[in-house]
């Protein structure tokens, strides 16, 4: 009788460990998830506020057609990118960040326009968005990490073989950000 208890207390154990990496998993792969869900929801900010950027430099700046046509090309390119393509959709956020540093600059040529307060509120939010794009995806990778490193570490490499759990990739930086900027005096 004793052995038979103690069998049964060993498979409710195992059980139970079974369960506590199961939902262990899962609540990694749902972080993982939420944090790329704060990155989206980041860069739909930023696109509300591109049009706005766009029509206040305009009217300062009519002979930068070229420039405004770029953002807003790819502005229009990253809402019809699929939410599960990340690769791609980082991809063409970070061309759309140079291109807003492109506008930015134009307003060094144009003095009306880098006093005018509508651009200056514009620009500081759309700075602050690229700031919060840019925590989310380190977020994003910290929680891609954690989730990654569960399906690689017994015993939860175990359970998430048994259930066909997938790798997430990172966010990588862009080739043109890692360059070291040449300073020249």
């Amino acid at each position: 009788m004793t052995l038979m208890w103690i069998i049964i207390i060993i498979l409710i154990l195992i059980i139970g460990i079974y369960i506590g990496v199961y939902n262990g998993l899962q609540k990694s792969k749902i972080h993982a998830q939420e944090a790329w869900s704060q990155i989206d929801v980041q860069l739909k900010r930023r696109n509300d506020l591109i049009p706005n950027l766009v029509e206040t430099v305009k009217g300062y700046a009519k002979h930068e057609s070229e420039t405004f046509e770029k953002v807003v090309q790819l502005r229009n390119q990253l809402t019809q990118i699929p939410a599960s393509d990340h690769t791609e959709k980082m991809k063409v956020s970070d061309e759309l960040t140079n291109s807003l540093k492109t506008i930015f600059a134009l307003s060094e040529n144009y003095p009306n326009l880098k006093a005018n307060q509508n651009f200056l509120n514009l620009q500081e939010e759309l700075t602050n968005t690229e700031n919060k794009i840019a925590y989310s995806r380190q977020l994003y990778n910290s929680s891609v990490a954690f989730y990654d490193e569960k399906l690689v570490t017994f015993p939860s490499n175990i359970v998430a073989n048994l259930h066909h759990f997938q790798k997430m990739d990172y966010l990588e930086t862009p080739a043109t950000e890692k360059e070291v900027p040449q300073v020249k005096f």
